[in-house]
Order: C-alpha cells, then sequence, then structure tokens
C-alpha cells in the first residue's frame, strides 16, 4: 500500500521559502510516503509508481486518503502516487500558496462564479438548448464549474471529453460523470437522475456521459511481477545512455526520468525532469540522484541534486480560470528539475527516446483549442517498469473531492490500448507523448504520476472488465511553472553544454 503524508498548510506557512526566481510562482508542495515493499526489502529501494491514496492531501502527517458512500459523501475518485517519506526541514526549494494568497483569491473566486451563474440556464430536460454546443476545451470546462454542486451530488469525479459508447469514444463534447455503479434509468428514483444535457453561460451547452468507476475499497495487492525485455533492461542500466525512460533513483525511491531540459534561469544549466515524489525524499538533504541505483544500494552513478520542485498549484494559477467553485482548489503538479552535476559524463546523455527516436517541441494545450486536438489521441510513454507502452487520452482537467472538502484536479486522463496498462509501478515521470500526424515527429504532451491500479478502474464498455488508467501533468504549464525548456536534438544539447561550460569556467 502506498500512502501520502504531508502537513497542514499553516504548518507549512510557518517558515515558506520561494525556490522559483519569479516571487509571483506560488505551488504547494508536500511531503509523500510509501510503505516498504516487502518483495525489494533486499534491495532498500521503494518505485514511485501509481496508486490512489486516502486523505486530505493538504493535511496529514501519517495517514491515508478515506473514502465515503454515496450519495451524500461519495468516494472521491482519487489517484495518487507514491514516494519516500519527508520530514520539513529540507524543503527550502519549495515554493506553495500562501494562506494569504488563499485568502485573497477567495472573494475574486465567489465574485467570477456569481457573476457566472447570472448566464446559467436551468438543466434541459427533454428538449435541446437554443445555444450552440460546446467545442473547446474551455467551454466545457465553464459548463461543469457552473454546475458543480449538482454534479457533486451524486459523482465520484468528473472530467471533461467526448461521450463514450460501448467503450468508443465519439465526437460529441460532453461531462464524464463517474459513479460508482451505472445502472438503466429504469431502476432509478427521477432524484437519483443526472440531466443528459447542461447549459452553461451565453447558453452554450453539452452532453453529460455517465461512467463507472469500480471502487475496490481497500487496495488490491499489486503485481510484483517484474518485466525484462531489452527495452526494459537497457532502462534500468544495461544500455550505455541515460534519457527519456531510464531509471532514476534517489535513497528511498525508484522511477523514470521524463526529459532532458534546461533552466531559463541562472546558469542556465542541462538537467532533468521527473515527478517530485520520485526525487524528493527530505530524509536525505542534499536530495541526491542517481542511476540506475545509489551506490550504498547497488551500482550507479550520481546523477545530480534536486534543484526545485512542485507538488501543487491554485487553479487559477495553472489554467489561468477558477476551474471550481471552492475556494482550496488545486491541481496536482508534481515535477522536479535535477541539474546535471558538473562532473557528469554528459556524452553518455541522449534526447532521443528509446523505441521512438527523436521528439518534436512540448504540445501546448490551449484551453480556447476544439477539444478533439487532445481528446481521442493516441499517445505512448517509455518507462522503466514497463517499456513501451501505447494509449488513448480519455479525458482532461480530472476533478475531484476529499472529505474534507479540498478540491483537486490531474490534468490527463489515460487508458490503455487494448484494455493493457498504460504504466507500472515505477514509470512515473514517464513522457507521455503524442503520436505525430503527417509525418510529424511525436510531440511530448505529459509526465505521468499516478493511476488507480490497485484500487479501481474505469468500466467502459458493458459486458467487458474494467481498466486501468493512468494520471498525467500538463507538460507544457508544468516547464512553464518550473522555468524550464525542453531539449529535443542532440545538436541542441551538445551547444548547451558547450555554452555552460564557457561561462562556468
Amino acid at each position: 500500500m502506498y500512502m501520502i503524508t504531508c502537513k497542514s498548510v499553516q504548518n507549512y506557512t510557518r517558515n515558506p521559502i520561494i525556490s522559483s526566481s519569479k516571487s509571483r510562482t506560488r505551488t504547494i508542495a508536500f511531503p509523500i510516503m510509501q510503505d516498504m515493499d516487502p518483495a525489494r526489502v533486499n534491495m532498500r529501494v521503494r518505485s514511485s509508481g501509481s496508486t490512489p491514496s486516502e486523505e486530505s492531501a493538504l493535511d496529514l502527517e501519517k495517514a491515508c486518503y478515506s473514502q465515503s458512500n454515496l450519495p451524500s459523501n461519495p468516494p472521491t475518485l482519487q489517484p495518487y502516487a507514491s514516494g519516500g517519506q519527508h520530514s520539513e526541514s529540507n524543503a527550502a526549494y519549495f515554493s506553495w500558496p500562501t494562506s494569504s494568497r488563499l485568502s485573497d483569491a477567495a472573494e475574486e473566486r465567489t465574485n467570477y462564479f456569481v457573476n457566472l451563474q447570472k448566464g446559467v440556464l436551468p438543466e434541459s430536460i427533454g428538449r435541446l438548448p437554443k445555444g450552440h454546443q460546446a467545442t473547446t476545451l474551455l467551454e466545457l470546462m465553464t459548463i461543469r464549474a457552473s454546475h458543480s454542486k449538482i454534479l457533486r451530488c451524486y459523482s465520484l469525479g468528473t472530467a471533461i471529453g467526448f461521450r463514450i459508447r460501448r467503450g468508443v469514444l465519439t465526437d460529441i463534447p460532453a461531462i464524464l460523470v463517474f459513479v460508482s455503479r451505472k445502472v438503466h434509468k429504469q431502476w432509478l428514483s427521477p432524484i437519483q437522475c443526472l440531466p443528459t444535457i447542461l447549459e452553461g453561460p451565453g447558453s452554450v451547452w453539452c452532453d453529460v456521459d455517465v461512467v463507472e468507476f469500480s471502487y475496490f475499497g481497500a487496495p488490491e495487492p499489486t503485481s510484483k511481477e517484474q518485466l525484462y525485455t531489452d527495452i526494459v533492461d537497457d532502462l534500468r542500466g544495461s544500455g550505455s545512455c541515460i534519457g527519456s525512460g531510464s531509471q532514476v533513483a534517489s535513497q528511498e525511491t525508484f522511477g523514470t526520468l521524463g526529459a532532458i531540459v534546461r533552466s531559463q534561469t541562472g546558469s542556465q544549466q542541462v538537467g532533468f525532469l521527473t515527478n517530485r515524489h520520485v526525487a524528493v525524499n527530505l530524509d536525505y538533504p542534499n536530495q541526491k540522484m542517481f542511476h540506475p541505483l545509489p551506490p550504498t544500494l547497488g551500482p550507479g552513478i550520481y546523477l545530480g541534486a534536486v534543484e526545485r520542485a512542485t507538488s501543487f498549484i491554485t487553479d487559477d494559477l495553472w489554467y489561468g480560470i477558477f476551474a471550481g467553485i471552492n475556494p482550496e482548489t488545486f491541481v496536482r503538479a508534481d515535477g522536479a528539475f535535477i541539474p546535471f552535476s558538473d562532473d557528469f559524463d554528459m556524452s553518455t546523455v541522449t534526447t532521443s527516446v528509446k523505441d521512438v527516436g527523436e521528439i518534436g517541441d512540448v504540445k501546448i494545450i490551449d484551453l480556447q483549442s476544439p477539444i478533439s486536438s487532445l481528446i481521442g489521441k493516441k499517445v505512448m510513454k517509455v518507462g522503466r517498469s514497463s517499456g513501451l507502452t501505447k494509449g488513448t487520452v480519455l479525458a482532461y482537467a480530472l476533478e475531484y473531492n476529499d472529505e474534507k472538502g479540498i478540491c483537486f484536479f490531474t490534468d490527463f486522463l489515460v487508458v490503455g490500448e487494448n484494455q493493457q496498462t498504460f504504466d507500472l509501478e515505477g514509470d512515473s515521470g514517464s513522457l507521455i507523448i503524442m503520436k505525430g500526424e503527417n509525418e510529424e515527429k511525436p510531440r511530448p504532451v505529459g509526465i505521468i504520476w499516478g493511476g488507480t491500479a490497485n484500487r479501481g478502474r474505469l468500466k467502459l464498455k458493458v459486458g467487458q472488465p474494467p481498466e486501468n488508467w493512468t494520471s498525467g501533468v500538463d507538460l507544457g504549464r508544468l516547464l512553464n511553472l518550473l522555468e524550464l525548456d525542453l531539449i529535443t536534438t542532440s545538436d541542441a544539447l551538445k551547444g548547451l553544454v558547450v555554452v555552460f561550460r564557457f561561462y562556468r569556467f
């Protein structure tokens, strides 16, 4: 079992230290803990994988998320990741929203939704609205926010995407409403039925699609069987290069290197991006990262130390809009930047992704873009546990609430191809790469941070078993927050290394 551990916002704001050179950057970072994996006690390293947890991520020390029952307090749809145990003392490179920041935004949020509600019409029953159908991500997010109270009453969580019919994505824009059990309306009372259509400001409307989430209750045991293929062995240290997909490890956890990047600030150091929960373990002050393992635990070499990281950020700073009515609304960011150490052999670093090749620029998610620019797109990932896997972006901006009333968002919901799992334990940090179109290079769009492989699954088609799903962070927004640029070619990497060394000496 994996657990999120963290201290309350009040505790964290006693001595806030902002790591970003721009003081306006405000994100929250909280420690994460994972139980020791009995199968790996002999190597004393825990993997950072994909799993849900159980209590408020903003008010915990050593407990996990508890989930209640429908309909009054439905168990929330909570994907969570694993990491090392932490303490507060060494969080010098974290930033988080202060209590004054949240208080200042609360009134602004309230006024925003009061004005928004003035243009919202009652739910349509048995008729099509007169306005136009939603076509953009922003329109769907706005409609959902306008009706969040009714949606919260009956759902585990919601997301935006396309309607799903017989397990297949259509091209019909919809708000996806996740419930613990989906049955025919014949067996529901009228008060239990959700409207089939919702209208937002300006009479913009969309469908409502109910999706069953099979909730297990207590976590099911996860399979400890490891894959052993050529690509996976290379990523775990058999290969001579390190790059996207390679195993990286701290003293207590291991996960996957996401991308080779450079800092936009200071000396513009070259380093790599992975999840915060993979990289940061505050039991070890220097936050050192290794490949494939720390020397004390196995063969490995020092890569560098964490320079800055983040876990959560308020929705208005992340999306540029108020995505929910709750004044305590946060988006999972979960990223860390680790510059390569001065004595690391940079000739071993590659910008090519194994079994994928060269990648293109980051796919920027513009909320005013058509829904089809993201939802339904084919993606792939390369991770240290499962190697190359393929899947589909099923939804964006997954929203759920914990039992303390705190609202959380996670950007991507991805399902694997042919009901195969998209990620395994230890793949956290892997790039989510959108397949290229019209002979274009594949473009990275996000990084994996978690999922629900051992807590629950999505049932998308009658007569077929539920499917695992994976959570991801919007890469473009994360790079912007951490002030990083993606490096996509070997020539660009060599040039940046030369420039850095020139100015350094």
